[in-house]
């Protein structure tokens, strides 16, 4: 069996937590391919909210819906910044989004030079962890290959880094040996509960 791509491992990740009924936020919308993912996986009962700040996202999106079948009521396209998601959401829903995912980087068959931005971009994954349930998770595609993509791929890992673990799961998934910088996933789970980490003498570390 081979590796899982990039963008089948955020699926899976996210597969494993969205059930049907439940609710689900694509920070960035594009092209529409994870809002109907999520719509998809939330079924009748769960609703999507998908945020970009580019009108063409906002059409493609609802095109691809509709073309698939999936009925307006179970999704929310939002011409937003994704940093303004738990402002944007109901306050009901705040707590308990099953998943939020992110596909940085610019639009596909629109203007390369609009891309996600590394400030919006982080204040957008602050309110992705404000607005997941517990045992929900954030993934984060990051394309270090465009101009800025690099800068803004180190500062989410950084982010994702500094989270604390008795709050936070946190992981990278990448491949080592490919050329021209290829994306890579960034996931973070909302723990259950907390736990306390004890460091024993030796300096191993145990998590319980």
């Amino acid at each position: 069996m081979g590796f899982l791509s990039v963008l089948s491992f955020a699926h899976a990740i996210v597969r494993d937590r969205v059930r049907p009924g439940d609710i689900a936020v694509d920070a960035t919308m594009g092209n529409g391919h994870d809002t109907l993912f999520l719509a998809g996986l939330a079924g009748d009962g769960g609703h999507v909210y998908a945020f970009d700040i580019q009108e063409t996202a906002l059409a493609n999106t609802a095109e691809r819906l509709a073309s698939s079948g999936i009925p307006s009521s179970r999704y929310t396209l939002l011409l937003s910044d994704h940093a303004e998601m738990a402002q944007r959401l109901p306050a009901a829903a705040v707590g308990g989004v099953a998943a939020v995912m992110f596909n940085l980087g610019y639009l596909p068959g629109a203007d390369h030079s609009v891309i996600t931005r590394t400030p919006s971009t982080l204040r957008a994954l602050d309110a992705a962890l404000a607005v997941l349930r517990p045992g929900g998770a954030a993934t984060v595609v990051v394309y270090p290959g465009h101009a800025g993509g690099a800068d803004e791929a180190a500062a989410v890992e950084a982010w994702a880094a500094a989270l604390d673990p008795s709050r936070y799961q946190a992981m990278v998934y990448r491949f080592v040996n490919q050329r021209n910088a290829p994306p890579y996933v960034i996931a973070v789970e909302k723990r259950k509960s907390s736990f306390i980490i004890h460091t024993s003498n030796k300096g191993e570390r145990n998590d319980v």
